[in-house]
């Protein structure tokens, strides 16, 4: 397999993968690449939130193949690139693949101290972290059903990561200090 200057990271939802992409992008000089980003746009403009929008796409057993060609692309064709991504790991095996972990009652806490009233009432977020964090599970198991029938691929398996970070046991400065420092000894190696 041919080594690529490409970190692709997934990870659960308010794990800190946008953060972090673009903190690692910024510090190794590399462009930086979104898919969550399309992915909730796509639904704003649908006017649903991102759980209707994953059990809407698993029940049409279908994604969006422009995303899907998008990364295939930038896999194909570019370098010094960082991607946050579910399933860019997948679509570049020359990519250093990071995932980053979080348990889902501390994400959903997270992701409710980080949203405005406006953003909160627009998403459908409960209040309530332990009512979001079963909200986030049936996210994820819808993603990985969708996954697993379109591509046969599980993106929650750690197996297919090169490093595996727990966001609650490292703050961003370390968990960004841990991507870069393995993803340079990763290239020499």
């Amino acid at each position: 397999m041919n080594k690529k200057h490409i970190v692709t990271i997934a990870g659960r939802p308010g794990s800190g993968k946008s953060t972090t992409a673009k903190i690692v992008a910024k510090r190794l000089g590399f462009k930086h690449f979104s898919s969550g980003d399309l992915f909730r746009a796509a639904a704003r403009e649908r006017g649903i939130d991102i759980l209707q929008a994953n059990l809407t796409s698993e029940q049409k057993r279908r994604d969006r193949p422009s995303r899907r060609r998008q990364l295939r692309e930038i896999g194909a064709t570019e370098d010094n690139e960082v991607i946050d991504s579910r399933t860019a790991w997948h679509w570049m095996p020359g990519s250093f693949k990071v995932f980053l972990d979080l348990d889902l009652e501390v994400a959903a806490k997270r992701i409710i101290d980080g949203m405005d009233e406006l953003r909160l009432a627009n998403e459908h977020v409960p209040r309530d972290p332990a009512e979001y964090a079963k909200k986030l599970q049936k996210r994820l198991d819808s993603e990985a059903r969708r996954y697993s029938a379109l591509y046969q691929i599980n993106p929650y398996d750690m197996s297919n990561y090169d490093l595996v970070i727990d966001t609650a046991a490292n703050d961003i400065e370390q968990t960004v200090e841990l991507v870069t420092k393995s993803f340079q000894s990763w290239v020499n190696q």
